[in-house]
């Protein structure tokens, strides 16, 4: 098994995925080449949230990463950045940072390490998709 693909689906195991990589026909797993342009990697790391209230949407983040057994090492609410760990048989760090978008929108990035920055997209979109999952219940809750 290629080095990449032993990444990918060590980082899915980390966020409790199952089913392996998508794979194309080449059984390759999708990736991003390092030939990226920073711009598309931060594309990729980077989605916009329609609510103005940053203190709601670190504690949303904190609530997601704790649910992927994530330990919160550092949250600076004044600089609107979360530092977490996650050690089993191998170490992912991950940094997520939030910052206003206008005035009706926060901007969420989140930057994951193992080895040196993570350029998986299904990585980020399904952290993504939970965020978005949890900020929806704690807008929304269930009575």
């Amino acid at each position: 098994m290629r080095k990449s693909s032993i990444l990918a689906t060590l980082i899915l195991a980390f966020f409790g995925l199952s089913g392996g990589v998508c794979m194309s026909k080449e059984k390759k797993p999708l990736k991003m080449e390092l030939a990226e342009s920073p711009l598309k990697i931060r594309s990729l790391q980077t989605r916009a949230f329609d609510t103005a209230d940053e203190n709601r949407t670190l504690r949303a983040i904190i609530a997601t990463l704790q649910d992927f057994g994530f330990v919160i090492k550092k949250a600076d609410e004044a600089l609107g950045t979360i530092t977490a760990r996650r050690i089993d048989k191998y170490s992912i760090l991950l940094t997520v940072t939030v910052r206003k978008r206008h005035k009706t929108q926060v901007l969420v990035r989140m930057n994951a390490y193992y080895g040196g920055p993570v350029r998986e997209p299904v990585i980020y979109q399904n952290f993504f998709t939970s965020l978005a999952n949890s900020m929806f219940l704690t807008a929304n809750p269930i009575q």
